[in-house]
């Protein structure tokens, strides 16, 4: 699992947790996928670290609260979505042999789709990649995947190009081949860089695994919050996502549909609508903020900002 990136879009938030940390509806994102992972018959991981490693390694552990053995790849510098994998290669394909196919998961965002299906796709088309996509209804915010009607990747274009494309979803089956010759410990990236270079010398080698799966997308505070709420209803608490641990919340106070992580304290007469309040926060008596990030920073002052 893909857990090592900066999580630059939401910050101030990874100010105080790696993105694949932050809760959402009061559970940590990886651990969200891990379960759907565990659901799916995957009982093996690979977390790589490198951005505020602990705040993962102490709520995922070795894994096994959740059904799973998670094992982790350290990485200092990052090393990116091809160099990463490469650099965890030797775990990912620990006991098996050498030219197994891994799967690679985005630890930043949710989905439902089919992993069985897409690993019996992948290994009947012979192709060394497979994408997991779905239709890019926002094209305008993500980039897509061009894809032939035989399935084939045949490029990928940039948000806003306004060629038709699908979306990839952050699941794909990977052949250990494509990895194993990337230099260890080199920075590298797959969609932007050898992805592209892959399907110059064998067009047919990345194929996509379309679907209508789910697919939500927590890339910044105004993602997290609208996914928690979402979730929220959906389990019957609408406007009433979970909050944190040791969370304090003065009985005058008033918090509508706020995200208050571990630790917060919430005075009397505050008021916070549609926030996301981080770790060891303090909102003092009478404090107002409405659609607002708040954040404890390095130097313990906190840090505010809008979503």
């Amino acid at each position: 699992m893909l857990t090592a990136g900066l999580g630059t879009r939401l910050r101030p938030l990874t100010l105080a947790r790696a993105k694949a940390a932050v809760p959402v509806d009061g559970e940590p994102l990886a651990a969200r996928v891990i379960r759907w992972l565990c659901a799916s018959g995957i009982r093996d991981l690979v977390l790589n670290l490198h951005h505020r490693p602990e705040s993962i390694t102490s709520v995922i552990g070795d894994g096994s609260a959740l059904g799973v053995r998670v094992r982790y790849s350290w990485e200092w510098p990052v090393l990116g979505s091809a160099g990463g994998p490469r650099h965890a290669l030797p775990l990912l394909i620990d006991g098996l042999p050498a030219d197994s196919p891994v799967l690679l998961v985005n630890g930043d965002t949710l989905t439902d789709v089919d992993v069985a299906a897409m690993a019996s796709a992948h290994a009947r088309s012979g192709a060394l990649v497979t994408m997991a996509v779905i239709p890019n209804h926002r094209p305008d915010k993500y980039g897509g995947v061009v894809v032939d009607g035989g399935g084939v990747v045949r490029g990928f274009t940039r948000r806003g190009s306004g060629v038709e494309s699908f979306h990839f979803i952050g699941v794909q089956a990977v052949e250990s081949r494509v990895l194993a010759p990337l230099e260890d410990g080199v920075f590298a990236e797959s969609v932007l860089g050898i992805y592209p270079q892959m399907m110059i010398h064998s067009p047919e080698s990345i194929r996509a695994f379309v679907s209508n799966a789910s697919f939500q997308d927590i890339g910044t505070p105004a993602d997290l919050l609208s996914t928690s709420l979402d979730l929220a209803a959906a389990a019957g608490r609408p406007d009433a996502p979970r909050r944190g641990r040791r969370v304090r919340v003065d009985p005058s106070a008033h918090v509508d549909r706020s995200l208050l992580w571990d630790d917060v304290g919430v005075g009397a007469d505050a008021v916070l609508r549609e926030c996301i309040v981080a770790d060891g926060v303090a909102i003092a008596a009478g404090e107002r903020f409405e659609r607002r990030v708040i954040v404890m920073g390095d130097d313990g002052h906190r840090v505010i900002a809008p979503i």
